[in-house]
Formats: structure tokens, C-alpha cells, sequence
């Protein structure tokens, strides 16, 4: 089988229901909503994670993310190049976002942010933050220029010993 963006195989299969029965459990056992994800590199499941934001009081605790961070941890580096992240939904733009920090090569989901958005989860609004000018954000960005964080940047760009990302 082939979608819009390449060949999708039995180990896709295979690695999404496993996602899909990480958030099936994660959500049993009240740690936050149905969400699942796998980190996989060379077909090998470097790491798993499962929706915390409840338990932890973590805003940041989706399953791709916490995937994300324990893929790198114990990859030991903050980048994950080759690696295919499956989910059980749609990343959202958080969660997209990280995947394309960590440098993940693939994203595969099963529900799409509409089936989402239809228990609850919808994060429309925050593609629709993405579209607007800053100025028009529903929380306000607020630039204040000051030189020491200019100083901050320059100090950044000038030290080679820096680790680069």
C-alpha cells in the first residue's frame, strides 16, 4: 500500500497499534487523554510514551513528546535523524514542532485532527494562531528590545564550542 507520501508497510502497521494500545492505556489508567506514540529507528522501538498531561500536570506531556524525550535520552543525543515517530492522532503543531526538532524522518498517525477535535481534542485554534500576524495573537507576543539580550545572542554566535541545533 502506498500513501501520498510513500509505501506504507506491515511494520507501520504493526508499530501504530502499538501507539494506539499505548494510548488505550495510558487513558485506562487515567494518566491523560488517548494518546500513544513510538519512536522507531531501523525497525527497532527505541522508545515509548503515552498522554501525561493529567497525571503530571505537564502541559507539554503528549505522547509524541514524551516519546520524544526518552528516545533522546537514551540515544544521548537531542536529535533522532532516521527515525519514524508513529501516533495514535495527528501530532499537533506542539507536538509536530518537536518531531521536527528531534529531526525525525517520518510522521505515521491513525486519527486526523478533525477525528480529534470531534471528542474534544481540537486544536483548530491553534493553527488558526499560527495563520495570524503576531500583532492579532490571542495572547499577546509582546518585543521589548534590550541590548543585553542582543549581548546574548552575540555571545552565542561567537563561541564555536557551542553546541549547534
Amino acid at each position: 500500500m502506498t500513501d501520498e507520501r510513500g509505501p506504507v508497510g506491515d511494520d507501520d502497521r504493526r508499530h501504530l497499534a502499538r501507539a494506539i494500545a499505548l494510548g488505550r492505556a495510558g487513558m485506562e489508567q487515567r494518566e491523560g487523554g488517548p494518546f500513544g506514540a513510538v519512536v522507531v529507528v531501523d525497525d527497532i522501538v527505541v522508545a515509548e510514551g503515552w498522554n501525561r498531561v493529567t497525571s503530571t500536570l505537564d502541559p507539554t506531556a503528549h505522547a509524541e513528546v514524551v516519546a520524544l524525550r526518552r528516545a533522546t535520552a537514551r540515544s544521548g543525543h537531542f536529535e533522532l535523524p532516521g527515525a519514524t515517530v508513529y501516533a495514535s492522532g495527528e501530532p499537533c503543531p506542539m507536538c509536530w514542532a518537536a518531531c521536527r526538532w528531534a529531526r525525525v524522518a517520518r510522521i505515521v498517525y491513525a486519527n486526523d485532527r478533525a477525528m480529534a477535535a470531534d471528542i474534544g481534542f481540537d486544536d483548530q485554534f491553534l493553527y488558526d494562531e499560527l495563520d495570524r500576524p503576531t500583532r492579532d495573537h490571542d495572547v499577546p507576543l509582546v518585543h521589548l528590545p534590550m541590548e543585553a539580550g542582543r549581548e546574548l545572542y552575540e555571545a552565542w554566535a561567537a563561541d564555536p564550542s557551542l553546541t549547534r541545533y
